[in-house]
């Protein structure tokens, strides 16, 4: 997998107070995984932001203070701003785990190995997994988009380059 290959971890989604702390979405694992890194950088302006401390908003977000932050004026401003860190950062997996920036952009094929299109998004809506693949564009149109379990009934394999789905999952 692609170790330089920015994961997004939390987004900026306001000020809190007057003194710099910002509002944070966090995204995948949540608190734990964030806590776990102390430098980040700020998508789209390439500035790097130290964490200086995190506490949980008790509303499945999270306060944070950086120290590159000195007042409300300058946390509104990264409002939107995305927090990542690079792939290699991240801890490595037990074999059947994934990240879901390691799906993103792969190959969606039958197991015969006949191409269906590219996975362009993973979700989790409580009951587990799910992938969502875009066929190819047809006709000028953009190609049709369905969702797979991430299970192995539906996905048996999987690699650094495809991913099979198996053709009752398949939809045309």
């Amino acid at each position: 997998m692609g170790q330089d290959k920015p994961v997004t971890l939390a987004a900026i989604t306001g000020a809190h107070g007057v003194t710099g702390e910002v509002r944070l979405k966090l995204f995948g694992e949540g608190l734990p995984t964030l806590k776990a890194h102390k430098a980040f950088s700020a998508a789209g302006s390439g500035a790097t932001l130290t964490l200086k401390k995190v506490r949980d908003d008790n509303k499945g977000g999270a306060i944070a203070r950086f120290a590159e932050i000195a007042d409300r004026t300058a946390a509104e401003k990264l409002r939107g701003t995305v927090l990542t860190v690079p792939r290699a950062a991240l801890p490595p997996l037990e074999p059947g785990e994934y990240y879901y920036t390691d799906l993103i952009g792969l190959a969606a094929v039958t197991p015969a190995g006949e191409p269906i299109g590219t996975v362009v998004n993973v979700e989790n809506y409580g009951a587990g997994d799910v992938i969502e693949v875009e066929r190819p564009a047809a006709d000028g149109k953009p190609g049709k988009r369905f969702l797979v379990p991430m299970r192995p009934e539906a996905v048996p394999e999987w690699d650094d380059k495809c991913l099979q789905i198996h053709p009752d999952y398949l939809e045309s």
